[in-house]
């Protein structure tokens, strides 16, 4: 007769094989991004308008933005995914350990504290990276595409609102953190 334990374990195992999977995906995410943003500036860059051409780079750079939300819609989900398998770890962590003889990482604040304060990092590089993204994206609109691209241009301003509400965003994520139950 197979016992509660050997089932907790199995279960626990491939609970937390997947969080570190999560994990990765969340780190693949910035990579994705970083891509994305080189690729649409070599883009922006490379159709210089010749003698008299205009060049439709409002389209372009309506990328960055886009990108931007896909990085924070990522990075809630992959945050999501991760509160909710280390909910289930600490009810498997639980079972049969009343009295607290066995260390839990996803039952003990203190862990779960130090994990998050980590993490936390991710949200900074991932608002960094689109703040200066999309900043980098609007100096080079700016630049080589001057009147196309005046302040008033809402191209212009859908970048930097969107831009603004996704750094926004991104530094919130860290609420939806796990934490124990009291």
């Amino acid at each position: 007769m197979p016992s509660r334990h050997v089932d907790a374990n199995y279960r626990f195992i491939a609970a937390s094989n997947e969080l570190n999977a999560r994990i990765a995906q969340r780190q693949q995410a910035l990579s994705l991004y970083i891509t994305l943003l080189l690729g649409l500036l070599a883009a922006l860059v490379a159709f210089r308008p010749e003698a008299g051409q205009r060049v439709p780079v409002e389209w372009l750079v309506l990328g960055f933005p886009v990108a931007s939300l896909c990085l924070v819609f990522l990075n809630y989900k992959a945050e999501r995914a991760l509160t909710n398998l280390r909910h289930f770890l600490a009810t498997l962590e639980s079972i049969d350990n009343a009295d607290g003889s066995l260390p839990g990482y996803n039952t003990d604040a203190r862990w779960a504290q130090g994990a998050n304060r980590a993490r936390r990092f991710h949200d900074y590089t991932g608002a960094m990276l689109v703040a200066a993204g999309n900043a980098v994206a609007l100096g080079a609109l700016l630049r080589i595409y001057p009147q196309q691209a005046s302040l008033d241009a809402p191209v212009v301003w859908i970048t930097v609102v969107v831009a603004v509400g996704c750094v926004v965003a991104l530094l919130w994520t860290s609420r939806l953190s796990y934490r124990p139950a009291a």
